[in-house]
């Protein structure tokens, strides 16, 4: 008798399996399909606007009008658009707005408008907006649960990333790191995986994309000296990953208090890089950064290029134009890991790749991913290296990052404690208030 009973409860588990597994390839596939042709879209769109630029370098002196433009429209329009990635990992976590189809149109105008006038922005930004957007929209089309609807969100993230950037593995940690520093729940990984690789698939098969590789040259062998050296660099690297985002989010906090007027924020925003272009005599930091990229690889970069990056994507960002921020960090730690080659003595091209990684670890706080991401960008040999560039970077960057709705699932320190559901914006209220109270006793 019991063993009839373990055979049904077998078999049942089986179907439940099965369904649940066809289930999600399906709604993951169809939010990969989506994800990748509007990535693809975006991406032949990017190129095309900034060859305009780079053919037309009048059109800088319209980055305010085109920063008041956008800003505009998301006055008008955008209502909670406006909060970007953030809105999405809100949503994640159980939060009851909904995210708007407009969210797709809207960002990636913006995002266009600001790479065809000059300002330094990346694409990550637009990529998972449009696929939070549009899973979003595909979850109230089919009506799905409370709980598969976080799924379809989380599908949406990594088909954008993934996508964007021709790394599904990537894009499937991505998604679901992303939400929790130091919790990955694996409850919507086979959704994720599905989402990462459709959605590539999609950008590069069917539509054609073309993603750019770059060489890492010779990997020096293990010993303890180049450890300790990778060791120091990726120290640096999350250092600086740090300092990009506390100075992002001052930045955005000092636009505000000083100019009320969104329109008004953006187009001085745009005035202060039109400045910035005429007082360095250079414009190298302008747009995604891809020539600073080729030139680190090469052993070619100004040796404080990164912080020229950073200055301008803070700027850029802070004053509310529309954009991702991680292909400039990719910029930010290439540079950093060039300029470091010759002071530590190990190769430019090995050194950017890890800075490549790293810096954009730091700032989202997704070591597993980040370093996923280095093996399919660079292949397998030094992984014990990106391995530890990587965590080390993740540990230095503190309780800081780019997503100020990311929660602390895990402090990075036992000491570092904070209370359960405690986001990065709210850690740093808290400490505010553990200042102030010291200060007053």
């Amino acid at each position: 008798m019991m063993k009839k009973w373990f055979e049904g409860a077998e078999k049942w588990s089986l179907a439940l399996l099965s369904g649940y597994f066809v289930k999600w390839v399906v709604l993951g596939s169809l939010v990969g399909l989506m994800t990748g042709s509007a990535s693809a879209f975006f991406l032949y769109s990017l190129d095309y606007v900034t060859s305009l630029r780079m053919e037309n370098p009048w059109l800088l002196y319209l980055l305010p009008l085109g920063g008041a433009a956008v800003s505009f429209l998301y006055y008008k329009f955008g209502k909670s658009s406006a909060k970007g990635n953030n809105l999405i990992l809100e949503q994640i976590h159980g939060g009851t707005e909904s995210i708007p189809l407009r969210m797709a149109p809207l960002v990636l105008i913006g995002t266009l408008i600001t790479h065809l006038f000059g300002g330094s922005a990346g694409r990550e930004g637009t990529a998972v907006q449009m696929g939070g957007s549009l899973s979003e929209w595909l979850g109230k089309l089919i009506r799905v649960t409370p709980a598969d609807r976080k799924v379809l969100l989380i599908c949406g993230i990594s088909g954008g990333f993934g996508s964007i950037f021709g790394t599904p593995l990537a894009g499937t940690l991505f998604g679901l790191e992303v939400l929790a520093i130091g919790l990955v729940s694996h409850q919507a990984l086979l959704p994720a995986f599905a989402a990462s690789m459709v959605g590539n698939l999609t950008a590069t098969s069917l539509w054609g994309v073309s993603h750019l590789h770059y060489p890492i040259g010779d990997i020096p062998a293990l010993g303890f000296m180049v450890i300790m050296k990778v060791v120091f660099a990726s120290l640096l690297f999350g250092l600086t990953s740090r300092l990009f985002s506390e100075l992002t989010h001052t930045l955005k906090r000092w636009y505000g208090y000083v100019f009320h007027n969104p329109m008004v924020k953006s187009a001085a925003g745009g005035i202060i890089i039109i400045v910035l272009v005429f007082l360095l005599g250079t414009r190298d930091y302008l747009g995604l950064g891809i020539p600073l990229i080729e030139a680190a690889f090469a052993g070619e970069v100004s040796p404080f290029a990164f912080l020229g990056k950073i200055l301008f994507t803070s700027l850029t960002l802070g004053a509310g134009f529309q954009g991702g921020e991680v292909t400039p960090l990719f910029a930010i730690g290439a540079t950093l890991g060039s300029a470091l080659s010759e002071w530590i003595g190990l190769h430019a091209p090995f050194l950017a790749a890890l800075g490549f990684i790293a810096v954009f670890c730091g700032a989202t706080n997704t070591p597993i991913a980040c370093f996923i991401m280095g093996i399919e960008l660079f292949g397998g040999e030094g992984a014990v290296y990106m391995f530890m560039a990587c965590v080390i970077s993740y540990l230095f960057s503190g309780h800081s990052g780019i997503y100020t709705s990311q929660l602390i699932g895990t402090s990075k320190h036992p000491q570092l404690s904070y209370p359960p559901g405690t986001t990065l914006a709210g850690s740093k209220a808290l400490n505010k208030r553990k200042d102030n109270k010291k200060t007053s006793e």
